[in-house]
C-alpha cells in the first residue's frame, strides 16, 4: 500500500486518532475534550471543548520565531503600489483595527460584514474579527446594492467595513454609493460603517454612522487587544455561495475544525513551508480568498501575496502578460494558486513571457474553481515546467475534496482529472435515481460525500439547519449523503473526473449530455482559446447544445467563409470524440465570454440570452460587453 493510501485509510477508518494528530499542527488554549461528535447526523462537531483562535494561529504564534519575516505582501497594479508587512507589523495593524471595531461596539459573536476591494485593510479586518471572536461575512466587492442588501438582512451585522472604491482594469467602481443604497434597502440597519479611504472616489459620510478607518486606527495606534479564545465549535465566519438565487445561502464555518483543516492542507496538499511565499490570485470575497489568501498561508507561517489587478496588467497599468511571473521571481513564490480561466487568458499572451523570469522557486501551480481542460493544463505545464495540480472543492467544503497530496507522497497528476479523494473525505459516485453506488471504472453518476464530513467543512446553513439538510443531504433517494451536485466518473486508477453540474446536463432527444464533456472536446481544437457550451430549449429535441468559442486568432472568425470552415472543423471534432449526438447545433464566435470578476463563466446568463430570458443580476460580470456579443452572434 502506498504511503498516501495508508494515510487516507487511517483518516477514514480511525478519524478520531487521525485528526487528533492533525490538531497538533495548531495552538490550543485548551486542548479538545472530544475529537469527533457525529451523534446527530448529518451535523458534525469537531474538537469540542478545545479553545483556540484563528488570528492567534495566523499571526501571534509566529512572532517569536519569525516576527520580522514578511507575512502579508499587498500589491496593486491598479494603483501602482507594493507594500510588505512583517508578522510584527501585521500583528500591530490587526490590533489597531480590532480596537477600532471594539470602539464601534463589536464583541464576541457579533457579525461584521466586509465589503472591500483587494487591499491590506480587508485582511486586517478579517483577522481583527477573528481576534475578537466576531463573525465576519465577506461579500464580494462591487456586488450590486440589491444583492448586498439581502446579505445585510441575512447576516444582520453590527458593523459594515468598506472602502470608497475598488478598481479593475483602471476603471474605478465606487463602493460607498452602492453600500448606502444597500443599507437604505435593507430592513436591518448596521450601527456603524468603518471606511477605508483610498482617494479613488469621493465619499459622502452619514453623521453618527460612518467612521473613517484612518482616524480610528491612528487613535488606537498603540492598541493591545488580546485574542478572545473560542470553543472549536464556535462560528468563525459565514460566506454566501456564489450564484445563489432568491434568499441568500450563508455557509457557516467553525473555528477549530477550520484551523486544523487549513494547517493540515498547507502541509499535506500544498507542501507549504514556514518562511516561504504563497500566491493565490483569488479574491477575499470567495472561499479561496478566505482559506488560501488570508488564513491558510499565515497559519503555515508563510508570507501571503495579495494581488489587486488583472493578470495582464503591469504596475503602470500598461499591458503586461508577465506581471504574475515577475512577482513570482521577486518574492520567490514557492506555491501558486489560480484558476483555469486566468490561464486561458494568459494563453493569448506571448508564450515567451513564461520563460522571461526566474521561476526556479516555484514548486507547483494549483488550479481550481472550474474544471481544468487538458489543453490548458498541458500548455501551462510545458510553459512553466512545474507540476500543474488541479484541485476540486466547493465553498461548502472549505478546502480541497479531490486533488493529490504531494506533501504526503509525490503523486502524479492526470490532465483532465482533479485527482483522488483527500484524507477525511469519503467520496462516492452514486446513481442519481436509485442511489446505488457505481464502483466500476467510467460509470457516470453524482459525486457525493458520506458523513461524517471532515474538519473545515461547513457546519450548516447560517440560521437554517433545515435548509442545510434539505438542500445538501436529501437529494439522493434513500441515502443521507452530501451531494456536490456534480456529475463525475472514476477511472481504473481511482482518479475522479468532474463532468459538470447535475443541473448543467443537456437532455437532447432523451439523451443526457454534460456540457463539460462537449467543452473538453472543443477546447482541444488547435484554433480554440476558450469555449462555453450551454443547453438551449428546442421545440423538437427538448434541448440542443450551443457553443460559444473565442478563437485564438480573432481574424479567423471575422470572415464568414473562414468562420464556417472553423465551425465545421469543431463540429467534426466533437462528433469524432463524443458522437454525432453531442455535436452542437451551432458554434458562434465571439472575442470574449461573460465571466464574473473571479473568472467563472456565466453559463446561466448565456443560456438565458439564448432563450430570450432575463439573464438576472449581472453586477459581478467582468465585461458587460461580452454578453452583448453573445446576443449579436445569435442574430448573425
Amino acid at each position: 500500500m502506498s504511503r498516501y493510501a495508508d494515510f487516507y485509510r487511517r483518516s477514514i477508518e480511525a478519524p478520531e486518532a487521525f485528526w487528533a494528530e492533525q490538531a497538533q499542527l495548531i495552538d490550543w488554549q485548551t486542548p479538545p475534550q472530544q475529537i469527533l461528535d457525529a451523534g446527530n447526523p448529518p451535523f458534525v462537531r469537531w474538537f469540542a471543548g478545545g479553545t483556540t483562535n484563528l488570528c492567534h494561529n495566523a499571526v501571534d504564534r509566529h512572532l517569536a520565531a519569525r516576527g520580522d519575516q514578511p507575512a502579508l505582501i499587498a500589491i496593486s497594479t491598479e494603483t501602482g503600489t507594493e507594500r510588505s508587512y512583517s508578522f510584527k507589523e501585521l500583528h500591530a495593524e490587526v490590533q489597531r483595527v480590532a480596537a477600532s471595531l471594539m470602539e464601534l461596539g463589536v464583541g464576541k459573536g457579533d457579525r461584521v460584514l466586509i465589503y472591500m476591494p483587494m487591499i491590506p485593510e480587508a485582511a486586517f479586518a478579517m483577522l481583527a474579527c477573528a481576534r475578537l471572536g466576531a463573525i465576519h461575512c465577506v461579500v464580494f466587492g462591487g456586488f450590486a446594492s440589491g444583492s448586498l442588501a439581502s446579505r445585510i438582512d441575512d447576516a444582520t451585522p453590527k458593523v459594515v467595513v468598506s472602502a470608497d472604491a475598488g478598481s479593475r482594469g483602471g476603471k474605478v467602481l465606487a463602493y460607498k454609493p452602492l453600500l448606502d443604497e444597500a443599507i437604505r434597502q435593507s430592513s436591518h440597519k448596521p450601527e456603524a460603517v468603518l471606511l477605508a479611504d483610498r482617494g479613488l472616489a469621493p465619499m459622502a459620510l452619514t453623521e453618527g454612522r460612518d467612521h473613517l478607518m484612518a482616524a480610528l486606527v491612528q487613535k488606537h495606534r498603540d492598541a493591545h487587544v488580546p485574542c478572545t479564545w473560542l470553543d472549536a465549535t464556535d462560528i468563525s465566519y459565514t460566506i454566501y455561495t456564489s450564484g445563489t438565487t432568491g434568499r441568500p445561502k450563508g455557509v457557516q464555518r467553525d473555528t477549530g475544525g477550520y484551523a486544523v483543516a487549513l494547517a493540515a492542507s498547507m502541509k499535506h496538499i500544498f507542501d507549504g513551508r514556514a518562511g516561504e511565499t504563497y500566491f493565490s490570485t483569488s479574491d477575499i470575497g470567495w472561499v479561496v480568498g478566505h482559506s488560501y489568501i488570508v488564513y491558510g498561508p499565515l497559519i503555515a507561517g508563510m508570507a501571503t501575496l495579495m494581488y489587486e489587478g488583472l493578470p495582464t496588467q503591469g504596475m503602470d497599468r500598461q499591458p503586461d502578460g508577465g506581471i504574475w511571473w515577475r512577482l513570482v521571481e521577486k518574492y520567490k513564490v514557492t506555491v501558486m494558486f489560480s484558476a483555469p480561466t486566468a490561464v486561458r487568458v494568459l494563453k493569448k499572451q506571448d508564450a515567451a513571457l513564461l520563460k522571461k523570469y526566474d521561476l526556479s522557486s516555484l514548486r507547483a501551480l494549483f488550479l481550481a474553481g472550474e474544471p481544468l481542460d487538458e489543453p490548458t493544463a498541458r500548455w501551462i505545464s510545458e510553459g512553466l515546467g512545474v507540476p500543474i495540480i488541479d484541485n476540486y472543492w466547493q465553498t461548502e467544503s472549505g478546502w480541497p475534496i479531490l486533488t493529490v497530496a504531494n506533501g504526503v507522497e509525490q503523486t502524479r497528476s492526470k490532465f483532465g482529472s482533479p485527482g483522488v479523494p483527500m484524507y477525511g473525505y469519503k467520496v462516492k459516485i452514486l446513481h442519481e435515481s436509485t442511489g446505488e453506488e457505481l464502483s466500476g471504472a467510467n460509470e457516470k453518476g453524482v459525486v457525493v460525500i458520506e458523513g461524517p464530513t471532515p474538519p473545515g467543512f461547513m457546519q450548516t446553513v447560517w440560521k437554517d439547519d433545515e435548509r442545510f439538510v434539505d438542500t445538501y443531504w436529501k437529494t439522493v433517494p434513500g441515502k443521507l449523503v452530501y451531494s456536490t451536485f456534480d456529475w463525475g466518473i472514476r477511472d481504473e486508477d481511482g482518479y475522479f473526473y468532474i463532468l459538470g453540474r447535475t443541473d448543467d446536463v443537456i437532455n437532447v432527444a432523451g439523451h443526457r449530455l454534460g456540457t463539460r464533456e462537449i467543452e473538453e472536446a472543443i477546447s482541444g481544437h488547435a484554433k480554440v482559446a476558450e469555449v462555453a457550451v450551454v443547453g438551449v430549449a428546442d421545440a423538437l429535441k427538448g434541448q440542443v447544445a450551443m457553443a460559444f468559442v473565442v478563437p485564438k486568432d480573432a481574424a479567423a472568425a471575422s470572415d464568414e467563409k473562414t468562420a464556417l470552415l472553423l465551425e465545421g472543423e469543431i463540429m467534426k471534432q466533437v462528433a469524432d470524440q463524443l458522437g454525432a449526438l453531442a455535436r452542437p447545433a451551432r458554434v458562434r464566435f465571439v472575442s470574449a465570454l461573460p465571466k464574473t470578476r473571479s473568472g467563472k463563466l456565466l453559463r446561466r446568463a448565456i443560456q438565458a440570452v439564448c432563450e430570450e430570458r432575463d439573464p438576472g443580476d449581472l453586477t459581478t460580470i467582468e465585461d458587460p460587453g461580452a454578453l452583448q456579443q453573445i446576443r449579436q452572434s445569435l442574430s448573425a
